[in-house]
C-alpha cells in the first residue's frame, strides 16, 4: 500500500496544481493587464497631484525610518529582536563596503552606498507585495476618455524604480557624490582626470584626448545606471502582469520568487557600481592599479 501511494503522489499533486489553476481561472479571472510607460498622477488631499511612484518612494523613506528608529530606540549589548536583524543588515553592508573601499574610506563612503542599497531593495520589493498596486485613489481621466467629472480611480502606489525618472534622479545623485568624493579624497588634483595638459607634444594631446573620453564616460553613465535598472524592474512587473492574466495561482509563484532575486540584484549592482566608480575616482595616482583590483575583486587591501 504505501508503494501504492508513493508512485501516486506525483500524479496526484500535479493533478491538485491543474485544478487549482483551472478553479483560480473561473472563480477569479483577471483583467488584461495595462501597461503604461509614464507614471500615473494620482491626487492627493483632494488638490495635490504627484505621480505614484512618488507616493512609493515616501513610503520607502517612512519604511526605512521606522525601521532604523524601531531597530535602534532600545539597543542593548546583546542584540535582540529587530536590533539583531538591523545590526545583521548593516554588517553585511558594512563588510561589503570595506571589502571594495578599505576600512577608513568605506565608512566614510557607507551612508551613501548603504542608502542605495536599502532604498532600491525596499522600492523593488514593495512592488511584489500583494495590494500595492490595487489601492485605489482619484486621479485624473486619460485624455480622449470621458470618465464623471474627469475624474477616475488609479492605483495609490507603483515601484519607484518603474519610473525612469526616479532611477535617473538616483544616478545623478550617484555621479555628483563620484565627483565630490574625488575631490574630497584628492583636492583640486582631481581636476587632472579631466584637464590633464601634461606631458610634452603628441603626449600632451594624448592626455588632453584621455581626459576627454573621462568626461564622456561620466556622462554616459547617468544612462546606464538609470536605464539599467529602470528596464530590469519595469520589464518584471510587466511579466508578472503578463504571467498572471494567462495562468492565475501557483504557476505564478517561480516568477515571483524570480523577481525577488532580480530585485536584489539590480539594487546590490547599482550600490557596487557606485562605489566602485567612487573608489577609482578618488585612487590617487600611485595606488589606482590597487583599487582597481579590490574594486573588481573585492579583497581587502592595505587601510587608506
Amino acid at each position: 500500500m504505501p508503494s501504492v501511494m508513493a508512485r501516486l503522489r506525483k500524479p496526484l499533486l500535479i493533478v491538485f496544481v491543474l485544478a487549482l489553476i483551472a478553479v483560480g481561472n473561473i472563480f477569479f479571472p483577471l483583467q488584461v493587464p495595462h501597461v503604461q510607460l509614464p507614471a500615473e498622477k494620482v491626487y492627493l488631499f483632494d488638490f495635490f497631484l504627484v505621480p505614484n511612484t512618488m507616493t512609493a518612494a515616501w513610503l520607502t523613506m517612512i519604511v526605512l525610518i521606522v525601521l532604523s528608529w524601531a531597530g535602534s530606540r532600545n539597543m542593548s549589548m546583546v542584540p535582540t529582536g529587530l536590533q539583531n536583524l538591523v545590526e545583521w543588515a548593516i554588517e553585511l553592508i558594512v563588510g561589503q563596503v570595506e571589502a571594495i573601499a578599505g576600512p577608513r574610506r568605506g565608512r566614510i563612503l557607507l551612508p551613501l552606498v548603504g542608502t542605495f542599497f536599502l532604498f532600491i531593495l525596499i522600492n523593488n520589493w514593495s512592488g511584489l507585495l500583494p495590494g500595492y498596486g490595487t489601492i485605489l485613489i482619484a486621479g485624473p481621466a486619460p485624455a480622449g476618455e470621458h470618465a464623471a467629472g474627469g475624474i477616475e480611480l488609479l492605483p495609490l502606489f507603483r515601484s519607484a524604480d518603474t519610473d525612469l525618472n526616479t532611477t535617473l534622479g538616483l544616478a545623478i545623485v550617484s555621479v555628483l557624490a563620484t565627483q565630490y568624493y574625488g575631490f574630497r579624497f584628492l583636492g583640486l588634483s582631481y581636476l587632472k582626470r579631466y584637464l590633464n595638459f601634461s606631458g610634452h607634444g603628441a603626449m600632451r594631446g594624448v592626455n588632453v584626448f584621455v581626459g576627454l573620453l573621462e568626461i564622456v564616460s561620466e556622462l554616459a553613465k547617468f544612462i546606464s545606471l538609470s536605464f539599467r535598472l529602470f528596464g530590469n524592474i519595469f520589464a518584471g512587473e510587466v511579466l508578472l502582469g503578463v504571467i498572471s492574466f494567462l495562468i492565475t495561482f501557483v504557476a505564478v509563484l517561480p516568477f515571483f520568487a524570480l523577481e525577488i532575486f532580480v530585485g536584489l540584484l539590480q539594487a546590490y549592482v547599482f550600490a557596487v557600481l557606485t562605489l566602485i566608480f567612487t573608489v577609482i575616482a578618488a585612487a590617487e595616482h600611485g595606488e589606482s592599479a590597487e583599487a582597481v583590483h579590490r574594486a573588481e575583486h573585492g579583497g581587502v587591501g592595505e587601510p587608506q
